[in-house]
């Protein structure tokens, strides 16, 4: 790995569609707040240089949405200072599902009339998003910290450790590829801090209905 005479720069990327339904894995009613979480972070690994937030939502979104993404990139104390790009939300057939103890794929109907289209809402962009700032801004850092647990991103994750840099993942225990996990230099697992970063009632709210892909 190149060393480097200055602080590592260090570049948070978020999956927030991970983040989101990872959470509930701690428990059901369990949600984090964005900004002890990056307080956290910064207090374990070092300073975040700059960090993003790559979702993808409803157009338009909620009203919900949009204050909760300003309030995402409002600078600290108020806010975790988290540039945002959101990403809209692709509607696809879904005329089958797969049966895991079937072992076969199963039509879907609705109950209401066979006439019925059955759509789902599936996240686009995000992925190919997180890799664009990675390897975008890959002169400007020296660390890469991430937020998702999706194994897609591991071609990217090997080209840049070959490159010389850091991985870093703070994640969740659920949802986080071995791939991933096997090319990391260290994991920061959010379960075992939960209760540091855990959201108060009353303090700002992650819009329940932020993810709508499955």
């Amino acid at each position: 790995m190149a060393m480097v005479d200055h602080e590592p720069r260090r570049l948070w990327l978020i999956d927030a569609g991970y983040l989101f339904n990872a959470q509930h894995s701690v428990y059901e009613d369990y949600h984090f707040d964005y900004r002890k979480l990056r307080e956290k972070i910064e207090e374990t690994l070092g300073p975040v240089w700059r960090a993003y937030y790559l979702n993808s939502t409803r157009t338009p979104p909620t009203g919900e949405q949009s204050m909760f993404h300003a309030w995402l990139q409002s600078a600290r104390p108020r806010g975790p200072k988290i540039i945002t790009k959101l990403y809209a939300l692709k509607q696809v057939r879904a005329d089958f599902a797969y049966c895991e103890q079937c072992g076969r794929k199963v039509k879907l109907r609705c109950p209401a009339g066979n006439g019925h289209h059955i759509s789902n809402k599936q996240q686009k962009g995000v992925d190919v998003g997180i890799a664009t700032l990675a390897l975008t801004h890959r002169d400007k850092y020296d660390v890469l910290l991430l937020s998702s647990g999706d194994g897609d991103l591991l071609d990217m994750i090997e080209f840049l450790s070959e490159d010389g840099k850091r991985i870093e993942l703070a994640v969740f225990h659920s949802g986080v590829s071995t791939d991933l996990q096997s090319r990391a230099d260290s994991i920061m697992w959010i379960d075992e801090f939960r209760e540091d970063v855990k959201r108060e009632e009353g303090e700002d709210a992650q819009p329940y209905d932020s993810v709508d892909a499955e």
